[in-house]
């Protein structure tokens, strides 16, 4: 089968950064990175889910945390600069980084946000992220993804 490229691995191989395309079954009535670990046969705890957030300072934001957690709003509002932050609403998430609920990546948003990333990343020889598209996660170290997306490291839950 073949795999076309999104646009993150796209950027991921302008960057020179390793990584591998991993196909997964997609069910639409459970889009949540739990099924997406049991699919894979991985530890949810590698297995990162993003979020866009909006900052009462800041404006947005995201963070990258494992897919079994929710983040915590005060500590997210902390570590960005913002006395509170809310989750986007739903509706708002495709115009404004060009992907659509679980298929949501921290690489290649139509804009740059400032990106914060749980510190239990660093545990993992590598992590799973949405490749851009339901049904296809990147697999790739944490440290990589840090650089690349000049994330912030910090507690987030």
């Amino acid at each position: 089968m073949k795999i076309n490229k999104t646009n993150a691995a796209r950027l991921l191989d302008k960057a020179k950064i390793a990584y591998e395309l991993i196909p997964y079954e997609v069910d639409e009535n459970d889009l949540s990175a739990i099924h997406v670990a049991e699919s894979l046969g991985e530890d949810i705890n590698c297995v990162f889910k993003t979020l866009v957030l909006h900052g009462d300072k800041s404006g947005y934001f995201v963070c990258v945390i494992p897919g079994d957690r929710e983040v915590d709003l005060k500590l997210a509002a902390k570590a960005s600069g913002n006395k509170k932050c809310d989750l986007i609403p739903m509706k708002e998430l495709l115009p404004l980084t060009g992907y659509i609920r679980g298929g949501c990546s921290p690489i290649g948003m139509k804009k740059p946000f400032p990106i914060y990333i749980h510190e239990t990343c660093l545990q993992f020889p590598y992590i799973y992220i949405s490749a851009g598209q339901r049904g296809l996660q990147l697999k790739l170290h944490p440290e990589e993804l840090i650089h690349e997306v000049r994330a912030t490291v910090c507690p987030l839950f």
